[in-house]
């Protein structure tokens, strides 16, 4: 098993549940470790999930405006299992830089793993 790391992926995106949100938009920053039954000896990109495939399936899905970030992670998860079934999970880590939430100082985000 090989794990491909695609880690402090930027976006600026429009999820969010509030209109203010979906009008203005918000920084994302993202973590995606996908674990995939891949020969010991990779001599060929087809012997290995391609992470310029991956990125571009999560890149697609960053231009898709969704309400809750949690829609979001599981939509991708399953999006990357089905570009290459040898895929045998998918953890993704993905904050919003700038909540909209009175007062508040720091990141909010969402974390997700999906086993195949």
């Amino acid at each position: 098993m090989f794990t491909i790391h695609l880690h402090h992926l930027k976006f600026f995106a429009y999820h969010g549940l509030f209109e203010e949100e979906r009008k203005a938009g918000n920084n994302f920053e993202m973590d995606v470790d996908v674990i995939a039954d891949i020969p010991d000896s990779v001599t060929k990109l087809e012997h290995t999930v391609d992470y310029a495939a991956v990125y571009s399936i999560i890149d697609n899905r960053m231009k898709q405006p969704t309400a809750l970030l949690e829609t979001l992670v599981h939509d991708l998860a399953e999006k990357i299992y089905q570009y290459d079934n040898r895929v045998k999970s998918v953890s993704i880590s993905l904050k919003k830089l700038s909540a909209p939430i009175k007062f508040f100082n720091g990141v909010a985000g969402v974390s997700y793993k999906k086993e195949f």
